[in-house]
């Protein structure tokens, strides 16, 4: 595995590190050498000349984390320094979940002016293609990678609407996924609790899965339920995997409320049994019992239909609030018992709106006098549905199954934020800071619930195998040099609920693609992040 005789220099050379290659094999002694924006070497390379030598012999080397569902297309172009990815060792975001960075149409964009306003970015492009184009004008710290969502395929065809699809809206979605196939996407997503993907039929979703199939995609779905009916839920993962066929991931394993705790062994079972059938099934999780979302989310689906102004306008109206009221208590039996201190207001709109941010539902109406059902639609409206939680519903002992099971990867489920600048203005879920160093620092180092190899396997060849990334994952020489150099004495995340805007602790070097973009721990500025594009690109122009 050594450099050959003729091979120039090394740009970079980690020397005597602990090497994790991201198979699953046990850490063995190694330099690894760095040419351009490839693994050029690994072995014995103490006589090969490089332009940066890094004493690595206290340090793991492993390949750069793979985020398996990322929120940051949009957050790149605003700051391209994903400075909370990298700085928890991640090289690579996979996003798209359900409603992706395109297609869009002027409708579309017209719905998130309030959002481009405050962040400075309003899309100039409509297509996959003309996305790539504004990243590589971005040029972004890390690499990414993107699904094109169903739901926003429902939305540019049918728009928000709670109805079936025509067969000729049916086909001008299929030619819709194919498009964006054809310009990188890596398959076809869905997420079926928000608003329009709930509207989805399950053939619906089939006949875009048979598309994506079709260029050698997966589907990747945030399914229908993940509480009560998460057997149901399943059922449709599984018969989509089936009649596609297609490979099929599962977003954010868990099993939600406290009803269901405990739950999370059956349903690795039921996914083991899936894949003893021949249906190529697996999953991805974050290392936290908080979820987070808007906070409307926590409302009933018809209140939703149509988008944000017509669900503030129901809100507004007392016999509808009266009819929200019923159902909301009917879908949430243990609202009463604790559920109002299980949601904690993390982010806000509206300036005169800050004192709510990091406050619980309880809190906020004890303040105010007010019932708490009332205290969270009022915020809903005061906000115009901008309001983000974080929704405690985990328990510890799932997400520990999970972490354990060799099916699930990983993934933060957010958005790149920084501890400066615009993100810093907003608190987020420490799971956007440091999920990977959790792992690393939490369950690896300190509680010893999974070999630090297993855990590596799990953020590295597991995701890049899930999402076609077939350079990246794994140190190996003609591999992408996506690597992280940590500390396995110091790792950890720093971020907690109540003061998350904290970088992780004890990782040393990140390069991408090549160049350092942290070294010595320090973000160094460098922008070699590159858009990762599916099985069924077609270059424009061709040759095909």
């Amino acid at each position: 595995n050594g450099v050959p005789a003729s091979a120039p220099v090394c740009d970079l050379l980690f020397a005597g590190g602990r090497l994790v290659d991201g198979t699953g094999a046990p850490w063995f002694r190694a330099d690894v050498c760095v040419l351009g924006d490839r693994i050029a070497g690994i072995g014995a390379l103490s006589g090969v000349a490089a332009r940066r030598r890094i004493d690595a012999s206290r340090l793991v080397v492993a390949p750069g984390f793979i985020d398996m569902l990322g929120q940051s297309e949009y957050n790149v172009l605003v700051d391209p320094r994903a400075a909370s990815k990298i700085t928890q060792g991640i090289t690579t975001e996979i996003t798209g979940e359900g409603d992706s960075i395109a297609p869009l149409s002027p409708r579309m964009i017209a719905d998130g002016e309030a959002t481009y306003r405050r962040y400075g970015v309003r899309p100039d492009w409509t297509t996959l293609e003309g996305y790539w184009r504004a990243f590589e004008r971005a040029r972004p710290t890390i690499n990414l990678g993107t699904f094109v969502g169903a739901g926003g395929v429902r939305e540019l065809v049918i728009g928000l609407e709670d109805r079936r699809a025509t067969p000729e809206e049916l086909r001008a979605m299929e030619a819709a996924v194919a498009q964006a196939m054809e310009e990188g996407a890596l398959g076809v997503s869905t997420s079926l609790i928000y608003v329009p993907d709930r509207y989805a039929s399950t053939e619906e979703i089939l006949a875009l899965a048979r598309v994506a199939a079709r260029y050698g995609g997966t589907y990747i779905t945030h399914m229908r339920d993940e509480e009560d009916r998460i057997d149901e839920a399943l059922d449709e993962v599984f018969r989509i995997a089936r009649e596609g066929p297609i490979p099929a991931d599962i977003y954010h394993l868990k099993t939600a409320e406290r009803r269901n705790w405990g739950r999370m062994p059956a349903v690795l079972q039921r996914i083991e049994k899936a894949r003893a059938e021949g249906l190529d099934v697996a999953a991805n999780q974050y290392p936290w019992t908080a979820s987070s979302n808007n906070l409307d989310a926590s409302l009933p689906a018809w209140v939703r239909e149509g988008g944000r102004e017509k669900l503030v306008a129901r809100l507004r109206d007392p016999a509808t609030r009266a009819r929200v009221r019923a159902d909301f208590r009917r879908e949430n039996p243990d609202w009463d018992e604790g559920g109002p201190s299980r949601i904690l207001i993390i982010s806000v709109l509206s300036p005169q709106l800050k004192k709510y941010e990091g406050r619980t539902i309880e809190d906020i109406a004890r303040a105010e006098g007010k019932d708490p059902l009332d205290a969270l639609v009022d915020l809903v409206v005061a906000d115009d549905a901008n309001v983000s939680r974080v929704s405690f519903t985990m328990a510890e002992e799932d997400v520990r199954s999970a972490l354990r099971h060799p099916l699930v990867a990983f993934c933060t489920d957010s958005g790149a934020v920084a501890e400066d600048g615009i993100f810093a203005q907003q608190k987020s879920h420490p799971r956007a800071w440091g999920s990977a160093t959790r792992i690393l620092g939490t369950y690896v180092r300190e509680e010893k619930l999974l070999a630090l190899e297993e855990a590596v396997r799990k953020m590295t060849s597991l995701p890049a195998a899930r999402a076609h990334l077939s350079d990246r994952g794994i140190l190996r020489p003609g591999m992408a040099a996506d690597l992280v150099a940590f500390d396995p004495e110091t790792v950890a995340a720093r971020s907690t609920y109540a003061d998350p805007i904290h970088y992780s602790a004890g990782v040393v070097y990140v390069a991408v693609n090549g160049e350092l973009v942290v070294d010595e721990g320090r973000i160094t500025g460098a922008r070699p992040g590159r858009p990762l594009k599916g099985p069924g690109y077609r270059p424009p122009g061709g040759p095909w």
